[in-house]
Formats: C-alpha cells, structure tokens, sequence
C-alpha cells in the first residue's frame, strides 16, 4: 500500500493510497470548515451547508445527485464536525471519475434554491429536536459548552433553532467564499484508485480555483463549568471530563491508553468495578477526543437517580487508584486494543482515507503505520500512571447531568473527593 500526495499549484491538496486486491474506493473532500470555523451569529450554518449541498447544484437536481451514485450502487454522504465538513462517496473501481464529478459538482455549484433551503430548515429542525429529546446526545453538547464556554470550540454542531430558522441564502454563500477555498481543501481516496489519474481530475475541477486568505481560528481554553438539568427520566445521565492533549501533542498516545485502560471495555476499571461487581449502571465508558490544539477524556455513565452519587464517587476513587495502581498488564491489553482497532479499521478503504485526510490536515503529510504504532508502544507503564495522577489531581474538569439528578454531586464536591 502506497501513500502518494500532490498539491495543485492554488494550494489544493490531494492523497491517495491504493490498496490492492479492492474492487472499490472511498473519495471525499475533506474542508476545513466546522463547528469552530463559525462566528457567533453563524453557529450551526457549516452543518445546514452541508445539508444544502444534497438538495441541487447547475448541473443536478437533488434527485439526480442520489441516483448518479446510486444508479452504479455506490453510497454518498457527508458530516459536518467541529474542524471538518466532509462530503465522501463509496463506489466500484470504474466509477471512482464519476464519484469525484459528483463530488465537485455538490461542493463547488450549489445553487441553494430558496425553497430547498425552506424544506432543509424544517428538517435539521428536527433533527435538533430529535437530539434535544435524545439524553445521552444532548447531554454530550452540554459537557463541550461547559469544557468550551464562550468559544466556538464550545457550540453545537446543529446550532441553535432560532438561528437555523434565520439563516438566508446570502448567509450560506458568505459561509462558502469565507471558507471553501481550494487551500481548505483535501482530496483523499483509498482503494482502487489511480493517484496520476486523480491529480488530472482533480486539475480540472479544482485547479481554477482562487486562493482564499487564511481563517485563523481562536485557541481553545478548557475552561470547565456544571451544567446540571433536572428532569423526571428513567436514567440520571453522568459524564464528565478532563482537559488533555491535543493531536499535535506527543501525550495523546498516553491519552487514549489510559482511557481504554480506565473504561474502554469489558476488562476495563470503570466497567469491572461499577457494572461488574456493583451492578450501579448498563453502560459506562471512558474514550479521549483530541482536537489541533486541544482535547478531552471524558467519562460518561447512566445510572438511577438513587444511585448517581455513589457511581460518580466510585469513579473519582478508579481514576485516583489508577495513578498508583495502574499494572503492566493493563497498559499492554490497552495498547493492543488501541493498535488492533486502528489497523482494524484501516481494512477498510473509507476509512483509510479519512484518515489520510485527517492526518494531511492536522500534520501536512501522512506518518507511515510502522511510526504511529511505535508511538504507540513507546508508552510506558510510568507514562500512563503519571497521566492519571494529572487527571485525576489537577487537570480542570467539566460536568453535565441530566435527569433524576437531584442528588448527583457538585462538580465541587468531585473537585474534592478528587484532592482528598
């Protein structure tokens, strides 16, 4: 498998990486405008573009956008998150030209039809109020506000509804000539894919495009905050987190051990000790999310409402314990499972590329698998313990509650517990 890049002479990037014996290919481009990217006053638009580039460009109508890729039984998609807006395509070998045809039609000739964008608004509306009635959705958004506040790190991805319902056209196209330059953009494909014949395509959609001035976006600070809401639910929904590493930072490797030691499956500590032996919750888990110059470990559980207290005491006291007690064993089965789910995952070519997309953002250039996975393995038993000690000493914390949580601790009272 060869990584190969290019970038056109308007700053436009490309990267591939063919892999034999597939039939298939992934190919997306990868923008770098999210969530972050907005300004106040234009919170959830990056997502609400992304919705509008499905509903017709010069060339297509919504319908004839789906049944181009459809028609030869690929798949088409899109995500907006807090860095990225991806628009992505699966498709067989010989339509791989039509997938990016497509791909750079939706991206560069939306024509944001007034009454497309009315149907749209109605259904992201719905898709915030599925997500506002979904607890442990919302409550994620809340635990990012708290951790973020007042920052554009800190906002939803969706927007508020009384903005969604004011955006116009000239709102989506200014969003578009702030941050939809060819410098913003990455092609990336996995697969079946001819790297030369990618570049000549890529010339011809992409290649007249002018550059943009650069978007500065602000440093995040992990501020930290409570963000508690009772309501009468079947579940108290707990989750907490911690300020880290961002991706840039040598530490995430250390990070993500940790995390999966302390609660990424069934032999970790939080899923032994809280749901094993004390039966206090269904699901419980630990993850780390990273971003270019921040991230998170984060814990989230859901318990009763009688049972909140203890479940989130009993974490505090895993999170502290794992400082000193943290074995050898732990941190080998953590970095096996960190190793085995990325190498895992790169079987498959979709997500190959958006990791080469991703690593062509945050990096500029694509760190072979041999040199992560050393990384990986570079961290030791002593790494992971002194990292838990930070979390659960002194990094800053950010907690949300929702449900019966009327007798759920302060993020005060973890803040003590914690120094005890």
């Amino acid at each position: 498998m060869t990584v190969r890049q290019h970038t056109l002479p308007n700053g436009f990037r490309l990267v591939t990486e063919y892999m034999p014996g597939l039939k298939s290919a992934a190919i997306g481009v990868w923008i770098t405008a999210g969530g972050r990217h907005e300004r106040l006053e234009q919170n959830g638009i990056a997502h609400f573009l992304e919705h509008m580039a499905f509903k017709g460009t010069k060339r297509r109508t919504a319908l004839q956008i789906a049944e181009a890729i459809e028609d030869v039984g690929g798949y088409i998609n899109a995500y907006t998150s807090r860095e990225v807006t991806a628009y992505y395509a699966r498709v067989l070998e010989n339509d791989v030209t039509l997938a990016l045809d497509v791909i750079a039609d939706i991206v560069l000739n939306p024509v944001f039809d007034p009454a497309e964008i009315e149907i749209e608004r109605g259904v992201i509306l719905q898709e915030i109020g599925q997500a506002h009635d979904t607890p442990d959705d919302v409550i994620f958004d809340w635990l990012q506000e708290e951790s973020y506040r007042d920052q554009p790190l800190g906002r939803t991805i969706l927007g508020p509804s009384d903005r969604v319902r004011g955006f116009s056209r000239d709102d989506l196209s200014t969003f578009v000539g702030e941050h939809y330059g060819p410098g913003e953009m990455i092609l990336s494909a996995a697969g079946a894919v001819d790297h030369d014949a990618l570049v000549e395509l890529a010339t011809r959609y992409f290649g007249e495009m002018t550059p943009r001035g650069s978007f500065e976006v602000d440093p995040a600070r992990f501020i930290g905050g409570e963000a508690r809401r009772a309501k009468d639910l079947e579940q108290a929904h707990f989750a907490l987190a911690f300020e880290g590493p961002g991706y840039r930072d040598d530490a995430i490797y250390t990070a993500q051990i940790y995390s999966s030691a302390l609660g990424g499956g069934m032999s970790s500590r939080l899923f032994q000790e809280v749901r094993e032996r004390r039966g206090l919750c269904y699901t419980i888990f630990a993850q780390t999310g990273a971003y270019a110059d921040t991230g998170t470990t984060m814990i989230y559980a859901g318990t009763s409402g009688d049972q909140i207290a203890e479940l989130a005491h009993i974490t505090i006291d895993e999170m502290k314990r794992a400082a000193d007690t943290m074995s050898p064993e732990e941190v080998a089965r953590a970095r096996a499972q960190m190793k085995a789910g990325m190498l895992m995952g790169l079987e498959s070519p979709s997500n190959r590329a958006e990791r080469l997309a991703r690593l062509v953002q945050i990096w500029g250039d694509v760190p072979s698998l041999d040199d992560t996975i050393a990384r990986i393995d570079a961290v030791t038993t002593g790494d992971v313990r002194d990292f838990a000690a930070e979390i659960a000493a002194n990094a800053p914390a950010a907690l949300a509650l929702y449900g019966p949580v009327e007798r759920a601790p302060s993020l005060e009272d973890l803040r003590e517990r914690r120094a005890a």
